[in-house]
Formats: C-alpha cells, sequence, structure tokens
C-alpha cells in the first residue's frame, strides 16, 4: 500500500502547486489591470524559445565558426561557449514580481526617500505614438536608484527593460532584476563572439516589441556633469533598421532625471578623485561612513524626526521618429548598414550626441540644484542670505527664459531655498554665519556636483554674474 499513498501524495502535491500557480497568475494579472500598463507580448515568451532563436541565428552561427577558426579550438566548445553567454543575457519576466512586488516596493523605497515627480515635455508619448511603435527610451544616468525611479514613473504605461551591469550579477540580485525582465551585459568586454550574441539577442527582442531603457551615459555620473554618450546597444538597436518596415515602428524617448540627493553622491566623488590620482580614504574609513550613516538614520526615525531627501525628478520628451534619420544617410551613403563600421558608428555617435543634447536641455531644475549653482557662482566663503536669494532668482529667471525645466508647484524662490536649505544644513554642506552662510571646506565638491547637473543650462551666465560681482559698483 505504500506506493498507493506515494501516488496519492505526489497527485495532492501536484495539485497544491496548480492551484498556487493559478492563485498567483490571477493575481498577477489583476495587478497588471489596476497599472493600466501595456505589456510586450514577447516579454512573457519562455526563455527556452529565445534561447532556442538565438542558437538557431545564421549570424551567430557564423561567429562561432570565425571564433572557432582563430582561436583554434573545436566548434562544439565554441557553442558551449555561447549557450553560457545566453544563459547569462536572458531575463525570464514575471508579472508577479514586476506589478505585485517590484511596484510595490518601488512605491515604498521612492515615497520614503523622495518626493516624486514626473512631467512630460510636450505631449505625452502615448498620444503621439502608433499603436505598433518600437520605443526605446534613452536616459541620463544619476544614480542606480534611476532604474526603480523611471520603471516607476512608466508602470503605468509600460514595463521597461534596462540592459545591467556586472555590478548586480549577485545573488539575489541578478534573480530580482532578470525576473522584472533586465538583461545583463559585460561592458568592458571586447570578445567579438559575445558582442556578436548581444547584439542578436537585442535585436530580436527590439523586432518583437520589447520597449528598451538605456542610459546613453554607459555609466553615473561622477561629478554631476552629463557624460559623452555611448553608441554600443543604441547601435544593435538601430541594426533592425534594415527592414524598411521595421525602421517606420522605431521611435525614440529622451528622458531627463535629477535628485535633490543623489544617494551614492559621496561614493561617485571618490571614484573621482581617484581617477585624478588623488588618494581615497581606507576601506575601514568608508565602511565607518556607511554605518555612521545607517545609524544616524535610523535614530532620525526612532525619534520621529525622519525627512525625505528633497525630489527625485523626471521629465519625459517628446518621441523622435528613427526612420527619416536612418533614411537621410542612406541617401547620403547608399545603404547605412552597409558602408564600414567606423563610417557607420561615427554617424550613430551623431545622433547619440543629438539626443543627450535633448536630454539636456529637458533636465529638471530641483531645489539642491538651483541653490549650489547660486553658490558656486560667488568668490567668497561668506555669502550673505539676501545676495544668494537674489542669485536665485536671477538664474530661475535665465532659465524660465530658456524653457528649462524648473520644479513646477515650488513656490517663491524663497520657498525654493527654504527646501534647499534643509537639504544642505543636515548634510553639514552650508552653515548660517550671522546674517549669511558659508560652504564646510569638505563639502565643496559637492556643491560642484548639484551645480553641474543644470550647468549647462545656465551656459555663460554664472561667468558672466561672476566677472558682474569683481566690478567696483557690485561690490
Amino acid at each position: 500500500m505504500t506506493w498507493v499513498w506515494l501516488v496519492l501524495t505526489a497527485l495532492a502535491a501536484a495539485g497544491i502547486f496548480i492551484a498556487v500557480r493559478a492563485r498567483a497568475n490571477t493575481t498577477a494579472l489583476r495587478a497588471l489591470h489596476r497599472s493600466r500598463a501595456r505589456i510586450d507580448r514577447f516579454k512573457l515568451a519562455k526563455k527556452s524559445f529565445i534561447r532556442a532563436s538565438l542558437l538557431e541565428d545564421p549570424a551567430i552561427a557564423r561567429a562561432v565558426g570565425e571564433h572557432s577558426q582563430e582561436s583554434n579550438v573545436p566548434q562544439a566548445k565554441t557553442w558551449r561557449r555561447v549557450e553560457t553567454y545566453i544563459d547569462e543575457i536572458v531575463p525570464f519576466f514575471n508579472i508577479l514580481t514586476y506589478y505585485k512586488i517590484g511596484l510595490a516596493f518601488s512605491r515604498v523605497f521612492l515615497n520614503f526617500f523622495y518626493k516624486v515627480s514626473a512631467e512630460y515635455a510636450g505631449r505625452p508619448a502615448r498620444e503621439l505614438l502608433p499603436r505598433d511603435a518600437i520605443v526605446i527610451y534613452l536616459m541620463n544616468h544619476r544614480s542606480n536608484a534611476d532604474y526603480v525611479l523611471v520603471g516607476y514613473v512608466l508602470s503605468g504605461q509600460v514595463a521597461i527593460s534596462y540592459a545591467v551591469g556586472e555590478w548586480a550579477r549577485t545573488f539575489p540580485l541578478e534573480y530580482i532584476f532578470k525576473s522584472f525582465g533586465a538583461y545583463f551585459i559585460r561592458r568592458k568586454y571586447r570578445e567579438k563572439l559575445y558582442h556578436t550574441v548581444l547584439e542578436r539577442y537585442v535585436q530580436l527582442i527590439t523586432r518583437n516589441g520589447v520597449t528598451q531603457g538605456i542610459f546613453l551615459e554607459g555609466g553615473l555620473s561622477r561629478d554631476g556633469r552629463l557624460g559623452k554618450a555611448k553608441i554600443g546597444l543604441l547601435d544593435y538597436l538601430l541594426g533592425v533598421g534594415r527592414d524598411p518596415a521595421m525602421r517606420k515602428r522605431l521611435y525614440i524617448v529622451p528622458v531627463a532625471i535629477n535628485y535633490d540627493r543623489v544617494l551614492e553622491d559621496r561614493s561617485l566623488l571618490r571614484e573621482l578623485d581617484a581617477r585624478e590620482g588623488r588618494t581615497r580614504p581606507p576601506r575601514r574609513t568608508q565602511l565607518m561612513e556607511v554605518l555612521r550613516y545607517v545609524w544616524w538614520n535610523a535614530a532620525r526615525l526612532v525619534a520621529r524626526r525622519w525627512k525625505r531627501y528633497g525630489r527625485a525628478a523626471v521629465v519625459i520628451g517628446e518621441p523622435v521618429a528613427v526612420a527619416p534619420w536612418i533614411d537621410e544617410q542612406d541617401r547620403e551613403v547608399g545603404d547605412l548598414f552597409t558602408v564600414d563600421r567606423a563610417d557607420r558608428l561615427a554617424r550613430v555617435q551623431l545622433l547619440s550626441d543629438a539626443v543627450l543634447d535633448k536630454i539636456a536641455a529637458i533636465i529638471p531644475v530641483t531645489s539642491v540644484a538651483l541653490a549650489c549653482a547660486a553658490i558656486q557662482s560667488f568668490d567668497g566663503d561668506f555669502i550673505s542670505h539676501a545676495q544668494l536669494v537674489a542669485r536665485m532668482s536671477e538664474m530661475r529667471d535665465v532659465l524660465r527664459e530658456l524653457n528649462a525645466r524648473v520644479i513646477y508647484r515650488e513656490g517663491s524662490v524663497d520657498e525654493i531655498f527654504d527646501r534647499a536649505w534643509r537639504m544642505l544644513a543636515m548634510r553639514r554642506i552650508l552653515v548660517r554665519v550671522g546674517d549669511g552662510y558659508s560652504v564646510m571646506e569638505g563639502n565643496r565638491q559637492l556643491v560642484s556636483y548639484y551645480a553641474n547637473s543644470i550647468g549647462h543650462l545656465l551656459g555663460p551666465f554664472a561667468e558672466g554674474v561672476r566677472e558682474r560681482d569683481r566690478l567696483p559698483s557690485f561690490r
């Protein structure tokens, strides 16, 4: 009779598994319907199907042959290498994880630390794009929180797929990101075979309409300024434009991000110091700083003195059709995708730079960024309250004339300064001295970091007022 009980137990376990799975699917679908988001159907394709599609790809087969010949290794071994790359890159999107767990976490995390705002620089993309559009969101990169922030802001429209670097390939981050639909890339890995596999995967999901997000700078800004546009992934995506029908569906949407406080700003400045040859603090000192930060914030929570870190702001630009650009390149060179690779990449670089200019034009001007830009425009160690507020007012007027995205609903310039002052005082960046303020010497880099995020918008204005301040009549 033992075998009968084993069969009955197995059947019961199978029944429980099916019931739990059905319940999970129902919960996931309800969460999806509540969000009213559009989900790309191909994101639900099984990983085994995508794997099989890539293994049957003629371009990958040719790359395997070339790699085996150049490396003098058997093709069977090279195919195993390809399978390793596929397993590493390809995600397994889960509706329940994304819409039930991920969005709940995003909502709690973001609203705990920030006041989130999102606006459109023009009409929303959903009103301008055709139903079959393939959308690529190109963004600047300020913080690792960008992944969460942009995903949260766009959650009512689409589940966005990101390219994620090696930093997230640790348990449980790798599982979490892959269940959110993110695919992994090796940023400085030059092997041709690997890049062929990555390119064909990116083009496969693009042809099937998966909405993707790319941080155009390729990494976090270390000094607060916008970096140079990188072209690798964008070049892969544009490859589907060989097909005239596909190129008509391709659209780029610029997205600009800024914060009153970037969580990892001090770490980024240390990396900048290391690159410029300055000595970084020892790991023990860095660890003590992290522990002090955690203890201090925990104490503030317990004492009910916790305050958010200001604003996390996103501005979404108007979509740009890719087809006219590709058609223009074809008229100039015959066929963009058959010209010399160096020439094609140079043209893609110009497109990337143009999109980065669009992002730069709509960077949100937060309270702290505006205050830091004003502080940096003074040469002296002491700034009176009246001078600082007046300079912020001047800068805000200039930014408005330039149609810059000065954060709305912030009230008067005095209210903007009050919001910035709470953050700058809390972090001991600015201290009150009599009827004015002084910047703590060790935190001048932080002032520059936040001022740099909008420095390109102010252009020569900041230097102009600095020169004006030096004139005798303004002393």
